[in-house]
């Protein structure tokens, strides 16, 4: 077992993938939302 040698890109890395590609579509609807949210405060207060 200590015999064995690591492969660089051998892992299986789908589910990070998977899990950053989520990472990412919630904060860009994050940011969106936040955008309209402004957009909102500004047009009854504005």
């Amino acid at each position: 077992m200590a015999d064995d040698k690591h492969e660089i890109g051998s892992m299986n890395i789908e589910d990070q993938e998977k899990t950053f590609a989520t990472f990412v579509k919630i904060t860009a609807y994050g940011v969106v939302a936040i955008f309209l949210i402004l957009i909102l405060l500004y047009g009854i207060n504005g």
